[in-house]
C-alpha cells in the first residue's frame, strides 16, 4: 500500500517535470519567405559608392572639350590645341595651373566659338554671331608665305638632322653648337618659356596670331619671358642639349594645334 502511494507520488511529479521542461522550451519563428519562395536576407543593405563627377563632365566629348588624360600638363594640352595656358586658365576657371585632374573636361576652344568638322576654329563675331566662311584664294606665289600671310624664317643655321615625321618628329631637328643662337622664325609673342614640358627641355613657346604658334626645344639658356613681344629674326634662345641626346634645336610649326611640316612653311636657304 504505502509503496503503491510512493509510485503514484513519483509518476505525478515526473508528468509535472515533463509539462513544465515542454512549456519553457524556446519557440523557433518559421522563415519567412517572399511571394517568390526565397527566403529574404537577413544582412544589412550596403549602400552603393557614390561616383565623383568630374568638373565639366556635361561636355565630354563636344567639339571643342578636351578630357584630360594621364600624364596631361595644362601646357601640353595648351600647345596640342594651338592656345597659351593662360587662356585655358581662364576659360575653364582654374585656380591652379598644376592641379587638373584625369577625367576633368576642359574648354579649349574660347567661349563663344566653335569647330568646324575640318577641326578650323570660327570666333565669335560682335553680338554672339560667329564670322562668315568664306573660301581663301590660292596662296601667292612665294613659297614662303603660308595662308595667314606669315612668312617663317628658318629658327637656326645647323644643319637638319632629323626631318618631319608626324607618328615620330613632330617638326625638325637641326644640329649645332652650344651657344648657338636660335631666332624667332616670325613675329610673335612668348606665351612659354620653361621646362615643364617633358621631352623638350628647356622650350619656348610662341604665338604668332590665332592659327599659328611655333615651338623651340633644348635650348641651354632662354633669352625671352612670358608675355614678351619678339620681332621675326630675334635672338631668343642659345642651342643646347637640355632633355636630349645630343646638341641640336627641336623646332616645330603649329597650326590649329597640329603639328606641321615646317619645311613647307619656311623660306628656301
Amino acid at each position: 500500500m504505502i509503496f503503491r502511494d510512493v509510485s503514484r507520488l513519483w509518476l505525478t511529479g515526473l508528468t509535472a517535470v515533463v509539462l513544465v521542461g515542454c512549456s519553457s522550451s524556446p519557440r523557433t519563428p518559421a522563415p519567412v519567405e517572399s511571394r517568390g519562395g526565397v527566403s529574404r536576407p537577413s544582412a544589412p543593405v550596403v549602400a552603393a559608392d557614390t561616383v565623383k563627377i568630374m568638373p565639366g563632365a556635361e561636355n565630354a566629348g563636344k567639339p571643342g572639350f578636351y578630357t584630360v588624360q594621364k600624364g596631361d600638363t595644362l601646357t601640353r594640352i595648351a600647345l596640342d590645341n594651338g592656345q597659351t595656358w593662360r587662356d585655358l586658365m581662364a576659360w575653364n576657371n582654374l585656380p591652379n595651373a598644376h592641379l587638373i585632374e584625369v577625367g576633368q573636361v576642359l574648354r579649349v576652344v574660347p567661349p563663344g566659338a566653335s569647330v568646324q568638322a575640318s577641326g578650323v576654329v570660327v570666333q565669335p563675331i560682335g553680338g554672339g554671331a560667329e564670322a562668315p566662311v568664306e573660301p581663301k584664294p590660292a596662296p601667292a606665289a612665294s613659297p614662303s608665305a603660308n595662308d595667314e600671310g606669315l612668312a617663317f624664317a628658318w629658327p637656326a643655321s645647323g644643319r637638319v638632322i632629323a626631318g618631319f615625321d608626324e607618328a615620330k618628329n613632330k617638326g625638325l631637328d637641326i644640329a649645332g653648337q652650344p651657344g648657338d643662337p636660335i631666332l624667332a622664325a616670325a613675329d610673335g609673342q612668348v606665351v612659354y618659356a620653361g621646362s615643364g614640358l617633358r621631352g623638350y627641355g628647356n622650350l619656348i613657346i610662341l604665338k604668332h596670331n590665332n592659327t599659328f604658334l611655333t615651338a623651340y626645344a633644348h635650348s641651354q639658356t632662354l633669352m625671352v619671358k612670358e608675355d614678351q613681344k619678339v620681332r621675326k629674326g630675334q635672338k631668343i634662345a642659345e642651342m643646347g642639349k637640355t632633355d636630349a641626346d645630343r646638341v641640336k634645336l627641336h623646332f616645330e610649326i603649329r597650326r590649329q594645334g597640329k603639328p606641321v611640316d615646317p619645311v613647307k612653311y619656311l623660306s628656301a636657304r
